[in-house]
Order: C-alpha cells, then sequence, then structure tokens
C-alpha cells in the first residue's frame, strides 16, 4: 500500500521546487507513459530484466507509480476510490466462472 507519508513527501518535494505549475494533465499522462516505456525497455528482448537488474526495474516502477500519484492530485480524485471503482467494473466485466485460468479480452 502508498501510505499517507509517501504521498506528502511526494508533494513535498515538488512544493520545494515549484514543480506543479509544470503539472498539468496532459504532462502527468505524457510522463507516464513516458516512465512506462523505461519500464517495459527493462525487458527488451525477454521475461526477465536485462542483466537481471531488479533494482533498475525497481527504479522505472516508482517513476511510474510517482506520476500516477502526481496525475491524482493535478486532477483532485482520490485514488481509493477510482481504483475501487474500477475493480467492481472488471469483477462484472470478468466473472469468475467464465474468466478464471483464461487470459482471453471480454468482448
Amino acid at each position: 500500500m502508498i501510505s499517507n507519508e509517501t504521498i506528502n513527501q511526494i508533494r513535498e518535494f515538488i512544493a520545494e521546487r515549484d514543480w506543479r505549475q509544470f503539472h498539468t494533465p496532459g504532462n502527468m499522462a505524457k510522463s507516464i507513459s513516458i516512465e512506462a516505456g523505461e519500464l517495459l525497455e527493462c525487458f527488451q528482448w525477454s521475461d526477465e530484466p536485462r542483466d537481471g537488474d531488479w533494482e533498475h526495474v525497481h527504479e522505472e516502477l516508482a517513476d511510474v507509480m510517482i506520476y500516477c500519484i502526481q496525475m491524482a492530485d493535478v486532477i483532485g480524485v482520490d485514488l481509493d476510490e477510482i481504483i475501487q471503482s474500477k475493480m467492481a467494473k472488471n469483477a462484472a466485466k470478468y466473472p469468475v466462472e467464465q474468466s478464471k485460468g483464461s487470459s482471453a479480452k471480454a468482448r
């Protein structure tokens, strides 16, 4: 779980540097995508990280999460609320009896 302490640390980091002015929803979405691409690059050509560098994977995953938290702040949404809402939709879309053990996309 991501603690309030961690979220506040991110907020303070941004505030101390006066970076909020650059954090538009579009910039945050772009940054999430860029960092996700860097995470994906760790696994290029393999299902294991290049050179077994899990630390780099952890850093890139952290970057993605930090930008997601920042975007939620910028657009004023509660992460728990939007995740729980999406999980309810996923449960309806992928009922256990039809989806268990299958990677097929719902129609």
